[in-house]
């Protein structure tokens, strides 16, 4: 049985970008005929998942021509080393992101950021789980690369990476589906483990680097045209940027 479901947007040029959700993380497939581009990769354990959603969308991981990342926390990279390495495929991302991926420097929630809000309903619960899932893994990717200048990327899906730096340094978003979608990340997102509400909202300020930074980079999305958002956690959601960033920085 799955562990994801899956949201499809399709391009003019007859690609498809995928939001593959799950209970803790979410990921992007970006297909088109050139093959796959991967969005970020889970956590560590969830290798088996992303293999599966691959096939579920009609491909093969052999086709994976890239990766992806919205920035380098153990959610996001942890399967990525092992499908990069088992594919032969490049990581890429943000140039100031790549040291956080190789892990010269990190910028993650450690053990006492979490105890610190451990008295919160549902954060025992949500600790459980990615505990599980590998949240405590602190394996880099030493192979990760910062992605070219060329906008769009010359990968499946072409990709334009978008800077939103604050959750960490080089956290970057990514328009896909012709502008149409943006992959957010974890700078706004639409729910979490730990968060009782649904909808647009920035993560709790235990797991932001630099929480100004983040609201300040939200504000500068305001002015794109997508109208969907793929988030890092949570639902898709169907609206413009500019009023899913007002309802997160409301809160």
């Amino acid at each position: 049985m799955n562990e994801f479901d899956i949201t499809t947007i399709d391009d003019a040029r007859g690609g498809r970008a995928h939001l593959v959700r799950t209970e803790h993380v979410n990921w992007v497939l970006l297909q088109d005929d050139s093959g796959i581009t991967l969005i970020d990769g889970g956590y560590p354990k969830q290798v088996d998942a992303v293999l599966e959603s691959i096939r579920d969308i009609g491909a093969d991981p052999e086709q994976i021509r890239a990766a992806l990342v919205t920035h380098a926390h153990v959610d996001h990279i942890g399967g990525l080393g092992i499908l990069a390495e088992r594919y032969g495929f490049g990581v890429l991302m943000d140039p100031t992101e790549v040291p956080h991926a190789r892990r010269e420097i990190l910028q993650q929630a450690t053990p006492l950021d979490i105890a610190k809000i451990s008295y919160r309903p549902r954060v025992l619960r949500w600790l459980s789980g990615v505990i599980r899932l590998g949240v405590l893994d602190k394996t880099g990717i030493p192979s990760s690369q910062a992605f070219g200048a060329s906008r769009p990327l010359d990968l499946p899906g072409r990709p334009v990476p978008v800077a939103i730096p604050g959750h960490t340094d080089g956290h970057s978003g990514y328009l896909v589906a012709d502008g149409r979608v943006l992959v957010s990340g974890d700078a706004l997102i639409t729910g979490h483990g730990i968060s009782s509400t649904t909808g647009p909202q920035c993560l709790h300020h235990a797991f932001q680097h630099d929480l100004d930074r983040n609201r300040e980079s939200l504000l500068a999305l305001r002015d794109l045209d997508a109208d969907v958002i793929f988030p890092g956690h949570g639902d898709v959601h169907r609206g413009s940027v500019s009023d899913a960033v007002d309802i997160a920085l409301s809160h």
